[in-house]
Order: C-alpha cells, then structure tokens, then sequence
C-alpha cells in the first residue's frame, strides 16, 4: 500500500499560481513603499545645528538649500532657527528647540482640489506664513498640535506649546508662559479647534488652549505670546520685504 497520496497535476498548478499571485502582491507593496518621497520646499535660512527624520526613520544634518520632504521630522537644536519654504512659497519659521512633522504637502497648480497641506507641531514654536494653497483652498491646510488643530483662512501666525520648556520666551509680564498651546495671529485669520470646542481668532487677536480638554479661548493683549525670531531669519534677503515674525535680536532669549 502506496503511503504517499499522489497530488494532481491541476493541483500543483493551484498551488503554483497562488504563490506567484502572493510573491507579485508583494512586490507591488515593496515598490510602494520604496517609492521616493516628493521634494515640497527647501531650508533658506539657518542659523545653528537642524536634522530631519526622514519618512524611513533615517536622520541627518540639514544645511541652507537642503531639500524638505514630504513626510520629513525636522527638529532644531538649542540656539538653532530655521526658516523652510514650500513649493506654493508657503514658508515656516521654527524657534530653537522645536519638532515639526510636514506629514503632507501636495500643490496641484492646475488642480486646486488635490492640494493638502499637513504639518503637525510636536514641540516647541513656529511662524508660518500661508502659500498659494492657504490662499485658494483654506480647508485644505491644518496644522495640528498636541492639544488643537489650528485651521487657516490665508494667514501669517505663530504658535507655540509649552511644557515646561518655555522659561526663555519673552512674555508682557516677564513670566514664563503657561504649559498648553499659545498662538497669535498678524494677517488673516486661523480657526483652533479640539474636541472640547472651536475659536476663532482675527488679525492682532491672542489665543492659549491649555489642554485637550479645555476649549481654546482669547487671551488680551496685555498677557498674550508672540512668538518672535531673529531679523537675520525673518527678513527676505537685504531686502528686508518679507518678515515673519521679525523681532530685535535681544528679544529672542533662546532656552
């Protein structure tokens, strides 16, 4: 008695195919994720040490006209400002100590409906500056912080979140800000919102959201945060006609 069943021909051929089915799926997963990500601005201003996480977990050393990618973590030293724009002359300012996530950018020039702006503030402070999808597609662009996601209706804004990481930024009062998330607003106007509730906040207006699960409010002028940056990085060439965020150098007290 034979003890080996004998597997059919049309068997073999089944189970032939279905391997050569798995091996192709997963080649087309592999190329996938090897695809390149997408060049989406360039750092034009510098001043200290500035290191990106690329998408695949590899980090390196950033200088002045290095390439941002979509999906890049760039991350400032202490003593280090950068200054990073976009392929819709979007621009951001990031203060000293500061993570920030451009998780997407997409500018579609003949497709304004493609566009997609995403870019998360881990830690630390930013200014920004809306570029041409701000500008043609508000809904599109969100900034997301640890505790609120900050909408744009064609702006130039600051924001800022604390914890306990603050004690150097200048303040009306001369005290540390306050853990949570501030923001100020110079042009346009940005909406902030987290589960607990919605603000909005116009040109000159102040904001803080101290958590999750406190709703943004509106703060006077008397104790809101701006979130100041050097002349040598703010300012367009020697020109001077574009500054985001501009401030005596005195003024930016780096932690």
């Amino acid at each position: 008695m034979n003890a080996f069943k004998q597997t059919s021909p049309a068997s073999v051929r089944r189970t032939l195919a279905g391997l050569t089915l798995a091996l192709l799926l997963l080649l087309v997963v592999a190329s996938a994720f090897a695809q390149p990500q997408p060049v989406v601005g360039q750092v034009t201003h510098l001043s200290g040490v500035l290191s990106v996480r690329h998408a695949d977990g590899t980090r390196v050393v950033l200088s002045v006209k290095s390439a941002i990618l979509q999906g890049d973590t760039l991350i400032t030293e202490r003593e280090t400002y950068a200054r990073v724009k976009f392929v819709d002359n979007g621009e951001i300012v990031l203060r000293p100590g500061s993570e920030v996530a451009v998780s997407k950018y997409l500018y579609d020039e003949k497709e304004p409906k493609n566009d997609a702006v995403a870019i998360g503030l881990v830690k630390g402070g930013l200014r920004a500056v809306t570029g041409l999808v701000g500008k043609r597609n508000h809904e599109a662009v969100n900034f997301d912080t640890p505790t609120a996601t900050i909408g744009i209706r064609g702006t130039h804004f600051g924001a800022l979140f604390c914890q306990d990481d603050c004690g150097g930024v200048p303040t009306p009062n001369g005290q540390p800000p306050a853990n949570g998330l501030h923001v100020d607003v110079v042009t346009g106007a940005i909406q902030v919102t987290n589960p607990s509730g919605t603000q909005l906040y116009s040109a000159g207006q102040f904001g803080f959201v101290p958590s999750l699960l406190q709703p943004p409010v509106i703060v006077p002028p008397s104790q809101g945060v701006t979130v100041t940056m050097p002349q040598a990085i703010s300012s367009n060439g020697n020109t001077g006609t574009q500054k985001i965020g501009a401030a005596k150098l005195d003024a930016c007290v780096t932690q």
